[in-house]
Order: structure tokens, then C-alpha cells, then sequence
């Protein structure tokens, strides 16, 4: 017996030797046989156009709708099958060619969100037909589809609007659609408001008609691209703009009246990163609007829809007391989802197993831009930081791999892919990809792509052929320079990346394999040997422990080891390699800027060479390079395979490096990170935060006491906020007076760090204050992740968030869908501190549980994993513990 599939009919058991057996339809909800019975929709119809009409009613939270979607049949076929979810469709048509529309019957499997319409003879390929269906529904009320919202306004009104999230899956809630990103086609929107909101959606506004009931009807150009029905978007509200043109675009910051003026900085963010992206990709944004909208209730950070991006407050708005810290979060998302204009909107992923060629470019571009546009907020820092952060979460085993199968087709995995893996992992690559190849190379092969993929989808495998194409033409261009210029130019491409080496070849081996290798080197009279295997911390459950990749392994020594030119680069293929070095060499430093997505371990003599340099001449190393060899430290003490933390203790780290250079004070201040990663623009004030200090700096001043009338008479700068917040919230008095102020401020960003506030407090009197966040009234329920993760920082309320995680998992997940990020963040931080076998026991049993109802489970086995760790550092490192230990466990 085989599996076999057709593209015209469900997948079914076949046998090589007989008639294949007639395959099993699941039953409908009106007891007929639905006509599909696979999740994915069947490559046999393709939309073409949609005519959207929607009559949202804001007081009655319901709305009605009508499409119309204009069809080609690519196989005969017996049915038509497309995604709805809630809807209640009340009428459908079905017209095919130029005959007469007859009404059809419409039959649902709400399991899998499916409609369809069967007919009693084939649709033949090529016909065009067109589907109108009516229906009714339910505004959301959660964060997805098409959502209802509320806000206070200056004057304590109640304000409401509707807006859109349909990413990944949820376009099916606001209309019938072919949902997912492979079927993309034109839209064509209509909306019908009351006088005195305002609609948007993806394109201009052509016209608005008044009705005889006296609402407006707002219709707007049809989509002059196709797209994916998960970046449709529209909006009902009563928001004002600003607004500017750039490069035959006009670009809008859209914002409730009130905060009309924290719009600037992003409309002009907006404006230069538009131009920098119109010109680094040479493909033109192909809108003539670009409208950025801030959203009171909005769960995600932000969303790309093309045309119509929409953000959280606090990733839009910038106050006049706003922080550094504050403005570089919003260009930081601003630079993100434009990037995603080309990434993900006019070049889109087939299905979201790669959606890191979606998040994954933007995550990239986003730093990458902020270094040309925006450099005095530092983004290579924090890019750095985000790529410790991706090597911690893939050095589990419960990670996955950046492209994954494309049998992935539950939501709850699709929502699952949404995570550091995909973001700050496919963004690592990229980078590590663009400095292993020729300078310019890795730009020319992605506008290679975009032009050759432009309107349509890719898969991984067609961004590394552009990119190979590009590098395969470059290198005969380079041969024949040979003649010219002679026998250097042809060295310095060749030992960037072998000619008998495709882009394809390295990049397969860290696509398509989780983790990430540990490199360890050793050199002796001229000769460095490597090796490489995983790095992982647990072996338990390991399923790929004899990975190899293809690894451009940079390095630098003791004679030139600061500018770029003194880059080296060889490629570790196999499991060891051996390269040959000047005899002269007294050290050598690997991973040269941190470029390469690895862990490298020196043993004694090389940690040693090392250690000594960083204590005589500091200078000897870029602020990422020393970063790097910090972060290699903290990574190797926890590792499990066979590293000798020996090896730290006689190489004098923890007495010498950690103590001499004032590291047990201030994790990085003699190593010059605090000045040149920790940047003198906010960061490193509000480091003082995360490190704790916070609890006594301030305490002796006074500021428990007076905080909120500072606050309110605008004397705490605002890059100090957080931190001064914080050490009043510790007093009962102090988080009186912020849960006052809570009530009375407007601007998120404030909000959000008084909320913080309010959270961090050790007075367990307090804390179960934090449950108000399900209910929506006090806090709105968008925070509850960040209460529940602020608090479960803290040693006495990690318990009590555990506890009531347990006792309202039903209620969490009616607001958050299984496996998105707020339940990612949720499931993490609620167990991360846990490391005894009874915790153990407690969590994997409560999600054992839950299996009938459904469970994220990467997200669990991430917990358990997590917690097993702990149990075992805690074993292990307890007795005699050294600072090493110590620092790994709390910074990796």
C-alpha cells in the first residue's frame, strides 16, 4: 500500500495492483457528505477576483456581507471548495461563463473550516464561473477576523471601531475566501459606515454614495495587485492623519484625534525608509498610498497588510516624553512591516512553512535599513542581542528547523511558526548568507528574486537558485577579470565561497535542520583543526545529533584582527577540517563580528590566548567580537557534551576576567559593551532595570513616594520611567498612587511601563491584581501576557500566575488562539522557573489533560524541556557554585 495524490482529487489508499480504493468523505454539519476530505484546498479552482460589500454595525457588534468572487476552473473538478469560518450564509449563487446564476446549496465542515458546492457534472478547465455568496455574522471578539474594539477617549467617552488581523488564518471569518497564500488574486471593497467614523482599507477611496437609510457606502479601488487574501484589511473608526508624499506614494499615520500629535516621528520614519527600500531592492512600492494606523486594542506588535499597515499604540506613537528606548521600538516596526511590503506582500511564501522568507527578510531588513537611515539608535546592537536570543531557543530540541514540512496544517502549528526560530533564526542566516558572498552579491540576488517572483509565490529552493544564479554569474565575470587583473582578485572571491559550492549546497544544511553547531577549535605550529557538532543543551529525546553544515567559519588573529579587511573565512563541510596559519599566530578569534550563527569553543590554551589579550589590550577586539566571547562563555557553561567547566576555572574566567574587569559589578562594563552595545541613548539606563538594581538604587531618594508627582509634572525623563516606576511600585503607598495614574494616562507607552510596574511588585497582597487583565475592564486583555510574564519574574508571584494560568485555560484561550505568540509567552514564562521533578510532573500532566481540547504542542515540549534543564543545572552547579555559573544561568 502507498499514499498517492492527484490535483484534482483527495488524497486516498492506493495499491499498486488493484483499482484504488473510493475515498472516505467526512460527514457535514447537515449529515451529507462534504465532497473534500483533506485540510488543504484542492489546486483545482483559482480565485480570481473578490467583490467584497460589508455593513458593519457597531452597536449591535454584528455585520453583513456579500461576495463575490470571480473564479477559473485549473482541472475539471465536481466541486467547489473554500474556506468560512462563523459566517452564516444566508444565500448563494453560481454562475458559470455567460449562462444564468442559479442558487446553490452550500454544505460546511466546520472542523477545518471548509464550505463547498458540488454540481452533478464536471466544471471544465478554463471556464470562468463566479460564486456570490450573502451571509451574516458575529464581529470578533477576540483579536482575529474582523473585531470589534473600544477606548476611552480625552474625556473618559466610550469610543468604538472595527478592524482587521487576518493573518495567519483568519480572513475566513470576515468573508468567504480561498485562505490561504498560494491563491491570491485581486479585491475590490465596499464598506457601509455611519457619518461620523471614517473607513480605510488597502487602496484609495474612489467614491462614496449616500444611502436612502442614511449611511455611506465607501468603495475603494480595486487591489492593482494581487494578494493573499491574509493581507486584506479594513478599518470603520473615527481616526485622524497626517500625512506626506514620498516618491509618488502618500504616506498617512492614522490615530485617534487626541494623539495626533505622537504621529510625526513615525510618518517620517515611515517617509525615509520608504525611499531606502524603493531604492536598495530597485523595485518601486507598487501603491500610490501607504497608510500606518494605530490601533488602541490590537494584539500583534504590528500587522503588514499591504496598503494599510495597522500597529499596537505603543509601536506607532511617540510622545513628546518619550525615550530613546521608545523611538527606536517604533522604528524598529515601522521598518519591519515595510519591509514586508516586498518581503511577503508582492514576493509571498506558498504556504507557512517557510514563513521565515516572509518574517525572516523583514527581521533582517529591519536592522539592515536602521543602520543606513536611522544609525544613532544603534540597531547592529540590538540586532546582535536578537541573535543570542534565536541561538537559546534553537539550542533546545524541541526547536524546529526554519523551513519546515509543508504537511504542516493544523493552525495551531501554522501559529506555532510565529517565533524566534522563524524571525530572528531566518534573519541570522540572511545576514551570515550577505557576508560570506562578494560584496553586492547578496543585493543583486535579491533583486533577482523579487523581479522573477514579483505577484506571485516562492519556496526557500527558488531564493537560493536567484541567489546562486547571481553568484554562478559573477564568478565568470570574475574568471575573465583574471586576464586583467590578475591573480589576487580571483583569490579574494574564491575563498569567500568555493566555486564548486552553490548558495543552495550551504544554506539546504541550515534551513532545513534545526539547531545550530558548536565549532571547536585548536591550534598548534600553524595548524588549526576544527570540528564541529550540535550544539545542544539536552540530549535528551535528540533527534539529529549528526547534523553537519556547511559553515563559513571567519576569523581574525593576533596581527590584524580589528577592520573588516582582516576577515579570513574557510568553509567547515565536514564533520573536522584543517587549515594552515602563519607559525607566528599567538590566537585566533572566530566568528568575526558574531556574522556566523555558531557557537565556538578555543579550549584551554586558546581560552587562555584569549582572556589574556582581553586583560592587556581590550582595543585587540570589536564591541561585537568581545560580546561574542561573553555570550561563547555563559553558552558553553551550560552545555552538555563533555565541556569541562574546568576549563573556565583554570583559565582564570571567573577570578580574573569576571572580577578584574568589574563584570560581577556590571555584567559588561570593562569589556565596552556598555558603551558601544549598551548605547548612551536610553539602553543603557533602562539595563540597570533588567539587571535588578533598580530594587535599592533610588529607594533612600525619596521616589516611592513622590513618584506620581513627578510623573505627573513630566520630571522623569522618559528613558527613566520604567526604572523609577518600578522601585515605587515596591512601596504600598507608591503602587497606590500608580495604579491611580494607571487609571488616568492616556499615552500607551506610559501605560505599558506603569502596568510593568504595577506587576513587578514582591507584595502578594498585590499581585493577584494582575488577574483583572482577562476581564478587559482595568487592563486591557492585549496585556495580560506581559502581566502574566512580569510577574512571573518575580519570585513570589510565579506560583500564584501558574495557578491561575491552570485555573483559566479555557478563558485564555477563548481570547488567544492555541499557539500563538501570547500563548508561546504565556506557556514560558509561567514554567520557566521551575526545576523540580514535581513541577515537572505538574506541568506535563496539566497539558496531558488538555489533549482532547488541543494543546500547543512545541510550545509544552519547549516547558518540559526547559525544565529538565533546570533540574539538571541546578544538580549539577549548586554545589561550590562559581560566578560563571551564575551569570550563564541568568543572561543565556
Amino acid at each position: 500500500m502507498r499514499w498517492c495524490t492527484s490535483p484534482v482529487a483527495p488524497v486516498c489508499w492506493c495499491d499498486n495492483s488493484s483499482t484504488p480504493i473510493e475515498p472516505v468523505y467526512p460527514n457535514s454539519t447537515t449529515g451529507e457528505p462534504f465532497p473534500w476530505n483533506e485540510p488543504r484546498l484542492p489546486a483545482s479552482v483559482r480565485p480570481v477576483n473578490y467583490n467584497l460589500s460589508l455593513t458593519p454595525n457597531l452597536t449591535s457588534k454584528t455585520f453583513t456581507g456579500r461576495t463575490v468572487i470571480n473564479m477559473m476552473i485549473q482541472h475539471d473538478t465536481k466541486r467547489v471548495v473554500l474556506h468560512s469560518s462563523d459566517l452564516n450564509i444566508t444565500k448563494a449563487t453560481f454562475q458559470v461563463g455567460k449562462d444564468k446564476s442559479v442558487e446553490v446549496k452550500v454544505l460546511e465542515y466546520k472542523p477545518w473550516q471548509l464550505i463547498a458546492v458540488s454540481f452533478p457534472e464536471d466544471l471544465k478547465a478554463g471556464q470562468v464561473c463566479v460564486l456570490t455568496l450573502e451571509y451574516k455574522a458575529n464581529l470578533s471578539n477576540t483579536y482575529d477576523g474582523f473585531y470589534n474594539s473600544s477606548y476611552n477617549d480625552v474625556t473618559g467617552a466610550k469610543r468604538v471601531l472595527a478592524a482587521t488581523q487576518f493573518e495567519p488564518q483568519a480572513a475566513r471569518k470576515a468573508f468567504p475566501c480561498f485562505d490561504e497564500p498560494a491563491f491570491k488574486a485581486t479585491f475590490l471593497v465596499r464598506i457601509t459606515r455611519e457619518p461620523e467614523y471614517i473607513t480605510l482599507s488597502n487602496m484609495p477611496k474612489a467614491k462614496t454614495t449616500t444611502l436612502p437609510s442614511g449611511l455611506l457606502e465607501d468603495e475603494f479601488e480595486q487591489t492593482s495587485v494581487n494578494m493573499s487574501t491574509y493581507l486584506v484589511a479594513f478599518i470603520v473608526a473615527n481616526f485622524t492623519s497626517v500625512s506626506r508624499n514620498v516618491s509618488n506614494t502618500l504616506v498617512s499615520v492614522y490615530s485617534v484625534a487626541e494623539k495626533k500629535e505622537h504621529t510625526h516621528y513615525a510618518l517620517d520614519a515611515a517617509s525615509k525608509l520608504l525611499q531606502f527600500y524603493n531604492t536598495i531592492f530597485d523595485v518601486d512600492y507598487p501603491l500610490r498610498k501607504l497608510d500606518l494606523v494605530a490601533i488602541p486594542d490590537f494584539l500583534a506588535g504590528a500587522m503588514e497588510n499591504w496598503g494599510l499597515i495597522t500597529f499596537r499604540e505603543t509601536t506607532l506613537l511617540v510622545g513628546n516624553q518619550s525615550s530613546p528606548l521608545d523611538k527606536q521600538l517604533v522604528a524598529n516596526v515601522v521598518a519591519h512591516e515595510l519591509a514586508h511590503q516586498w518581503f511577503g506582500n508582492l514576493v509571498t511564501m506558498r504556504w507557512w512553512n517557510d514563513l521565515w522568507l516572509s518574517e525572516g527578510f523583514a527581521t533582517y531588513w529591519q536592522y539592515t535599513s536602521l543602520t543606513t537611515v536611522f544609525p544613532q539608535l544603534y540597531p547592529g546592537d540590538e540586532f546582535l542581542e536578537v541573535r543570542f536570543k534565536a541561538m537559546a531557543k534553537d539550542s533546545l530540541n524541541s526547536t524546529h528547523s526554519v523551513s519546515v514540512s509543508s504537511q504542516m496544517t493544523s493552525p495551531e502549528d501554522v501559529l506555532e511558526m510565529f517565533d524566534s526560530v522563524t524571525y530572528e533564526k531566518g534573519a541570522s542566516l540572511l545576514l551570515m548568507l550577505n557576508s560570506t558572498l562578494p560584496d553586492g552579491q547578496f543585493r543583486k540576488g535579491l533583486i533577482e528574486y523579487l523581479n522573477k517572483y514579483r505577484g506571485s509565490n516562492s519556496v526557500t529552493d527558488d531564493l537560493w537558485n536567484s541567489l546562486t544564479q547571481v553568484f554562478v554569474i559573477a564568478l565568470v565575470l570574475v574568471s575573465f577579470s583574471m586576464v586583467f587583473d590578475g591573480y589576487r582578485l580571483w583569490m579574494c572571491q574564491a575563498q569567500v565561497l568555493p566555486q564548486q559550492e552553490s548558495v543552495s549546497d550551504m544554506m539546504r544544511t541550515w534551513t532545513l535542520q534545526k539547531g545550530f553547531p558548536l565549532v571547536t577549535v585548536s591550534c598548534k605550529d600553524g595548524q588549526v583543526n576544527l570540528t564541529q557538532e550540535p550544539f545542544l543543551l539536552s540530549r535528551e529525546n535528540t533527534t539529529h545529533t549528526s547534523s553537519l553544515w556547511h559553515i563559513p567559519v571567519s576569523y581574525v588573529n593576533d596581527s590584524c584582527s580589528q577592520a573588516p579587511s582582516c576577515r579570513q573565512l574557510f568553509v567547515l563541510r565536514n564533520k573536522t577540517a584543517t587549515l594552515k596559519v602563519s607559525d607566528s599566530v599567538k590566537w585566533l578569534k572566530l566568528n568575526y563580528m558574531n556574522t556566523g550563527f555558531y557557537i565556538v569553543h578555543y579550549g584551554v590554551e586558546g581560552w587562555a590566548a584569549l582572556i589574556n589579550t582581553l586583560k592587556t589590550d581590550i582595543s585587540s577586539f570589536t564591541a561585537h567580537d568581545r560580546a561574542s566571547l561573553i555570550h561563547n562563555m555563559f553558552a558553553l557553561s551550560r552545555f552538555v557534551s563533555g565541556i569541562d567547566r574546568d576549563v573556565f576555572l583554570t583559565t582564570g574566567i571567573d577570578r580574573d576576567v569576571f572580577h578584574t574587569t568589574g563584570i560581577d559589578r556590571d555584567v559588561f562594563h570593562t569589556t565596552g559593551i556598555d558603551r558601544d552595545v549598551f548605547h548612551t541613548t536610553g539602553i543603557d539606563r533602562d539595563v540597570f532595570h533588567t539587571t535588578g538594581i533598580d530594587r535599592d538604587v533610588f529607594h533612600t531618594t525619596g521616589i516611592d513616594r513622590d513618584v506620581v508627582k513627578c510623573f505627573i509634572s513630566s520630571r522623569i525623563p522618559g528613558d527613566l520611567e520604567r526604572v523609577v516606576f518600578s522601585v515605587a511600585a515596591q512601596s504600598d503607598s507608591g503602587w497606590l498612587s500608580l495604579l491611580e495614574a494607571y487609571g488616568h494616562t492616556t499615552y500607551d507607552s506610559e501605560k505599558r511601563k506603569i502596568l510593568q510596574a504595577l506587576a513587578s511588585t514582591q507584595d502578594t497582597r498585590r499581585i493577584v491584581w494582575y488577574e483583572t487583565g482577562l476581564q478587559g475592564s482595568i487592563i486591557q486583555t492585549q496585556e495580560l501576557p506581559l502581566l502574566i510574564g512580569t510577574v512571573s519574574d518575580g519570585f513570589a508571584g510565579h506560583l500564584f500566575v501558574w495557578n491561575f494560568v491552570k485555573e483559566n485555560w479555557d478563558s485564555i484561550i477563548e481570547k488567544f488562539p492555541l499557539g500563538s505568540y501570547p500563548i508561546q509567552s504565556i506557556i514560558k514564562s509561567t514554567t520557566s522557573q521551575f526545576s523540580t521533578q514535581m513541577h515537572l510532573e505538574e506541568v506535563q500532566g496539566f497539558f496531558s489533560g488538555l489533549k482532547e481540547r488541543g494543546h500547543p504542542m512545541r510550545s509544552v515540549q519547549e516547558a518540559l524541556e526547559t525544565i529538565r534543564l533546570n533540574q539538571d543545572w541546578m544538580d549539577r552547579n549548586l554545589p561550590g557554585m562559581g560566578i560563571v555559573w551564575v551569570l550563564s544561568y541568568e543572561l543565556y
